[in-house]
């Protein structure tokens, strides 16, 4: 059950090694914060969870950011209701948005290609819509669900549990703070994992048969195959771990809001599966760190640190330069994102993973031929 092939365990080690050496190599960039670095984990899961729905099924999901939302409220809910510990509220988060991702799924998996996501779309933007309005005694509208120090915590007082005194409640696990780099290493362990159970699913005769659908869902119909339980079964999943990633955001800061339900945020999800590789382990979660990268470090580059960094030219040309590429840093960073976008879709319709497979076959070709050998002629 819990075993790999040995290419799939090598994967997985090198990929947990880069995960939790995330201090060492982000440090160079200017990105190796741990509230940062916590967003690099979660939103990596986030994808990951999409991409078994989107890269298996090829079924492309608007509506994903509704299941953040499930999760992130169910997250706090559990905290003021139950207790602190972030055990239960995972674990209710998980449940609520895989009941959640049932029921959606459950009605628009009727459909397919453009209605299904349209479908998807609709309930996403009715759930951010009822969650400023009708349901506001549940989500707290504008404000959003905030923790109090006089919430019941029945758990906690059960069992004896002290909130701090000091102010509001921190979650913890086990008793132990999940602030600072506790927090990150928690998220990181959970992306490994949640890394692990994609490759199972990849590498098992249920994700063949989610490959089959996304090949040909017609043929298989034909054979007599039921997909419907297969395509409700990948959605489910899929809605689980976007909720996991929703409960790790209210983690990281205690509130929940509607603005994790946009659609916006769903459209994020998509252009990270797209920018590192569709269907692929690995690409997701590039495409996740190369996102949230450009929002958090490139936005923050202003016109005085690019004035400090091309000092060195000349007073024209160094005006030239950093007009041009103001534009594309700053508030302008989705022009950067977007530009980017189009090169790969356009040149790379695989993502990046398939740039970096591109380049390594290139490489071996080079390589397997000695230099200065001439290819063989032939003979006229």
């Amino acid at each position: 059950m819990f075993s790999l092939s040995r290419k799939d365990l090598a994967t997985l080690a090198v990929f947990a090694a880069v995960v939790l050496t995330m201090p060492l190599w982000l440090a160079p960039l200017g990105a190796a914060y741990p509230g940062l670095m916590q967003k690099f984990a979660i939103y990596a899961i986030f994808a990951i969870g999409f991409n078994i729905l989107f890269g298996l099924t090829g079924y492309l999901s608007f509506g994903h950011a509704a299941f953040i939302g499930v999760g992130s409220y169910t997250t706090v809910w559990s905290f003021k209701l139950l207790s602190m510990d972030i055990v239960p509220a995972m674990i209710f988060a998980v449940i609520v948005s895989g009941l959640f991702a049932l029921v959606i799924g459950y009605f628009s998996l009727r459909r397919t290609g453009i209605y299904f996501s349209i479908l998807t779309l609709a309930f996403a933007q009715m759930s951010y819509s009822l969650a400023y309005s009708v349901l506001t005694p549940i989500t707290n509208g504008e404000t959003g669900l905030l923790l109090a120090r006089d919430d019941p915590r029945y758990l906690d007082a059960m069992f004896g549990a002290q909130a701090n005194i000091a102010g509001l409640p921190q979650p913890t696990f086990l008793g132990m703070s999940v602030t600072g780099y506790t927090g990150f290493y928690l998220s990181a362990l959970v992306l490994i994992l949640t890394f692990f159970m994609s490759q199972k699913i990849f590498a098992s005769p249920f994700g063949m048969a989610l490959r089959g659908i996304k090949s040909n869902q017609t043929r298989m119909n034909y054979t007599g195959f039921n997909t419907r339980p297969y395509m409700l079964a990948a959605f489910v999943i899929s809605g689980m771990i976007a909720g996991l990633a929703g409960a790790l955001l209210s983690i990281t800061d205690p509130l929940a809001g509607a603005e994790r339900m946009k659609w916006t945020e769903s459209g994020n999800v998509v252009l990270m599966t797209i920018l590192g590789g569709v269907g692929t382990l690995v690409g997701p979660v590039i495409g996740a760190w190369l996102i949230k990268y450009f929002e958090n470090i490139f936005s923050a580059i202003n016109t005085n640190m690019l004035n400090n960094f091309f000092s060195f030219l000349p007073d024209g040309l160094q005006n030239v330069v950093v007009t041009v590429l103001s534009k594309f840093v700053g508030e302008g960073w989705h022009l950067t994102l977007g530009l980017m976008f189009v090169l790969i879709v356009v040149f790379l319709p695989g993502g990046l993973v398939e740039g970096f497979h591109r380049l390594m076959a290139r490489f071996k070709r080079r390589k397997e031929t000695p230099e200065g050998v001439a290819s063989v002629q032939p003979a006229e």
